[in-house]
């Protein structure tokens, strides 16, 4: 997919999908800047995880991983599903493993 370009005859339609565009992706890398909701997310790239699993996987508290949690799913990268008490997540569509995908090759890929 190519990169979009802006032009002088640019109708004012394709402006706006452009700026509706660059808000959502500024709310993605927004809500994944955080390092513990981008540990979240590379968790549940394995799989769904339950709150009690991820709170041990992150060694962080039950306070602060709901929190992390609450935000991915308010930018819609996360749905949560109760059993009983317990609560799991997992990714809400391909989006976030793509990028993760990305984040590894740009920054772990070739450790020479």
């Amino acid at each position: 997919m190519a990169l979009p370009h802006f032009s002088a005859d640019m109708a004012e339609e394709e402006l706006d999908k452009m700026v509706d565009n660059a808000t959502r992706a500024s709310n993605f890398l927004k809500a994944i800047s955080h390092e513990g909701r981008l540990m979240i997310l590379c968790h549940l790239v394995s799989g769904e995880k339950s709150v009690t699993e991820l709170e041990e996987l992150l060694s962080a508290r039950q306070a602060a991983v709901s929190q992390q949690l609450s935000r991915l799913r308010l930018e819609g990268l996360v749905v949560p599903r109760r059993d009983g008490k317990a609560i799991y997540y997992r990714l809400a569509d391909d989006r976030p493993r793509r990028m993760l995908e990305t984040v590894y090759e740009l920054f772990c890929g070739d450790e020479d």
